[in-house]
């Protein structure tokens, strides 16, 4: 039987009501999105027609799941909430914090041993509020959440930007930051912005080489990272229904990395195969009885462009298998065409590294497909020149392709076998030489491929692709191959060719597991000591930030003016700083010093304005701080895109940050700022951004009338007394500018308000 088995019939129960209703609200037919949008608002029943891109709403998510790296934070928070238990179902996930090195066993055990006090805090606080909790080497929570929680037509928050990954069940699935969490958990409704719509029509069907990661490939590369900013996107067509509900995961996954708000696709048999496969026979029945509920009306897709405010349109049987990157997810580049495009670029052609697993392509599917590559090249006698990893998406996948003989074949290629976590994905790889820097190519079938993400090395090229090509191009060890035209030498001198790849879309003998990983909370939780040493340095109880005094800000100096891409990577980096993330004031130590200077293009090198030396970001921002002098951040466009961590919003606001005043921002970074009582701007006219300089001082001239839809105006004084004032915007409403008032969200919740 499904977890939550009665929340999840109780949406059934209330969606038709609250659809039909919707649709006589709205005056036309609802998209899939529309329907689960309307169906879960926090007033029950719709009573208006919401105006996309405009409206705040809000909303009664149905459950919210954390992993370990960000959960710290959120429970953290919620401990200040004064609630004895969460109000929805709740779930924590040990996935971030296991390093790959070894191998599974031996870096399991020594994640166990070296974050002991860490698991043992999120075992507790989930223990004695009502949460589930997965244990390390259970599994990565996307993964996990797919194959245990989610359901078509429900809605669900994550404290990860790929939560998304649940719209290949049919759900609107959203990463959003911890306090955003702390909202729902406490039973409080949740804001979002009614969503803009992006529709993806899919025609055909995928053959050959080609996998559903082509087709969020493709999108990628037409959308761009900030494509969808603000937005939906809805699959749909024959070509969506062909695909398995994994496979549909992989494209939701990565709706991250094109900034859209969620992705999701309509219920149909692949997710009835995949809910039963799964041990949901239960949801299925349920869901079955509202099945025209759980994807979109037929008017809407057979008219889309009246319905979506974009449509595309990909036809599988045309899609070239792509390969992203590198440095950036969103630069597609076809198969076909990566020969001539490399070597234009200069990109290194060896390829060092294949890895394959996270979040995104950890499927039995994902894992079968690949390895009947390396069966192939095993029967052919080639050997690998690149070196391999994996990582199995859970426990349950894990334990089931070995049953199945799947890891005996990685094996036989000398594949190191990793943890079922999210590992060299998210940092958590210690790479062996790359603290040598060298110029390098690793491909990978993971979402993200910033600089430095994967390993720590700024000039390894990370490529994004399917599993299957991560398998071809590891074995050929070389990006330019193409295993649809070329050869290659096996070890008796013969040209030999790879046949397209095939796999099964779930296990014929059915999923098997023997320990989950899983750990049902107590029935009452009211004698859990959840204990926190204040000597440790991995977790610290958090201090209310200080509210708003009412009074303008003056005499602000700039901390850094940030040039080009500056993710929450740049802003607070992962990778061994994972360790920090229950910590404010260590991992504040991290604050942008992955962010490039606009005036030295060096990275965590700026000017002290009090002793008028370069040094580490966050050391001038302690400086300033200690000195009673608040500062700002200047910042480029689509700043704070990538992962949701609230991390690069409250270690600002902790280091004396005031406010954020960017180009464009990125949806769920937007939010964090917010929430934790900083100013989110944006310029009016953004060529102001270079108007701005390293010297300056700045005055907030009309804070004290902060308003809704009410800009703002802001002097730079520069150093030879000549000054500057700009218009910086906002998008605060008055709920939102109650929270800058008290400080944070948080402290409105602490307060009962």
């Amino acid at each position: 039987m499904a977890f939550d088995i009665e929340m999840i019939k109780k949406v059934y129960e209330n969606m038709p009501a609250r659809v039909d209703k919707a649709r006589e609200v709205v005056g036309h037919p609802l998209t899939l999105s529309e329907k689960i949008l309307y169906a879960h608002l926090w007033e029950g029943n719709p009573s208006q027609s919401f105006t996309r891109a405009k409206d705040y709403v809000d909303f009664a998510p149905d459950r919210v799941a954390c992993q370990d790296a960000t959960a710290q934070m959120a429970l953290l928070q919620f401990m200040h909430a004064g609630k004895s238990q969460v109000a929805v179902p709740t779930t924590v996930h040990c996935d971030h914090l296991i390093q790959a090195k070894v191998g599974a066993k031996t870096d399991l055990a020594l994640a166990n041993s070296q974050s002991k006090e860490v698991f043992d805090f999120l075992s507790s606080v989930s223990n004695k509020y009502g949460i589930g909790f997965w244990k390390p080497g259970a599994g990565i929570i996307h993964q996990i959440v797919l194959e245990n929680y989610a359901f078509p037509g429900g809605m669900m928050i994550g404290t990860d930007s790929h939560t998304v990954n649940a719209g290949g069940l049919g759900m609107l699935a959203i990463g959003v930051g911890g306090a955003d969490a702390v909202d729902v958990m406490s039973g409080m409704a949740w804001e979002l912005k009614f969503p803009k719509l992006i529709g993806v029509k899919l025609t055909g069907k995928l053959n050959g080489w080609s996998a559903p990661k082509d087709v969020i490939l493709k999108v990628a590369d037409i959308l761009t990272v900030k494509g969808g900013t603000g937005a939906i996107v809805e699959y749909f067509g024959e070509g969506a229904q062909s695909m398995s509900c994994t496979g549909k995961g992989t494209i939701c996954n990565m709706g991250a990395e094109i900034g859209a708000t969620t992705s999701t696709f309509g219920y149909d048999d692949s997710m009835r195969r995949y809910l039963a496969a799964t041990g949901r026979q239960d949801v299925v029945d349920a869901a079955d009885q509202v099945a025209s509920y759980l994807t979109g009306d037929p008017e809407v897709y057979a008219n889309p462009s009246q319905y979506f405010d974009e449509l595309i349109e990909i036809n599988l049987s045309e899609l070239d298998p792509y390969i992203n990157g590198p440095f950036t997810p969103d630069r597609g580049t076809p198969v076909s065409k990566m020969k001539e495009v490399a070597l234009a670029n200069n990109w290194p052609l060896d390829v060092k590294w294949g890895l394959i697993g996270s979040c995104t392509n950890s499927s039995y599917e994902d894992m079968s497909r690949a390895a009947s590559i390396v069966e192939q090249a095993l029967a052919m006698g080639i050997h690998p020149k690149a070196e391999f990893g994996i990582n199995p998406g859970s426990e349950q996948i894990r334990y089931t392709i070995e049953r199945d003989g799947i890891i005996a074949t990685f094996e036989k290629l000398g594949t190191k076998v990793f943890t079922n976590a999210c590992g060299p994905c998210i940092g958590q790889w210690d790479r062996d030489g790359a603290e040598k820097e060298e110029k390098n190519t690793i491909v990978h079938s993971f979402n993200r491929n910033f600089s430095k993400r994967a390993d720590g090395n700024p000039n390894t090229h990370a490529f994004v692709t399917s599993p299957e090509m991560v398998a071809a191009l590891a074995i050929s060890g070389r990006l330019d191959f193409n295993p649809l035209t070329d050869t290659l030498t096996n070890d008796k001198g013969e040209q030999v060719k790879f046949q397209p790849p095939v796999g099964d879309e779930l296990p014929t003998r059915g999923f098997d597991v023997e320990d989950a990983g899983f750990q049902p909370p107590a029935a009452d939780g009211s004698s859990v000591q959840v204990v926190v040493n204040p000597e440790s340095s991995r977790l610290q109880l958090l201090e209310p930030f200080q509210p708003f005094d009412g009074k303008n800000i003056t005499g602000a100096k700039l901390l850094i003016k940030a040039f080009g891409k500056c993710t929450t990577d740049h802003i607070s980096m992962a990778g061994p700083w994972l360790r920090y993330r229950g910590h404010l004031d260590n991992i504040s130590n991290n604050m942008l010093i992955g962010a490039e200077n606009a005036y030295n293009h060096a990275t965590n090198k700026v000017k002290n304005q009090l002793t008028g030396v370069y040094d580490e970001v966050p050391k001038v921002a302690r400086a300033y701080k200690a000195a009673g002098i608040p500062s700002i951040v200047v910042g480029d466009q689509n700043y704070g895109e990538g992962s949701s961590r609230e991390h690069a919003a409250m270690e600002p606001r902790h280091l004396g940050v005031k406010a954020v005043l960017v180009k464009s921002f990125a949806r769920i970074h937007e939010t964090n700022l917010k929430k934790q009582g900083m100013l989110a701007l944006t310029f009016a006219n953004e060529a102001d951004y270079n108007l701005i300089q390293e010297d300056d001082t700045i005055n907030f001239l009309d804070l004290t009338s902060f308003a809704a839809g009410k800009p703002l105006q802001i002097e730079f004084v520069h150093q030879d007394g000549s000054r500057d004032i700009i218009q910086a915007n906002h998008t605060y409403n008055e709920g939102q500018i109650a929270w800058y008032k008290a400080g944070s969200a948080l402290n409105l919740i602490a307060r009962g308000l």
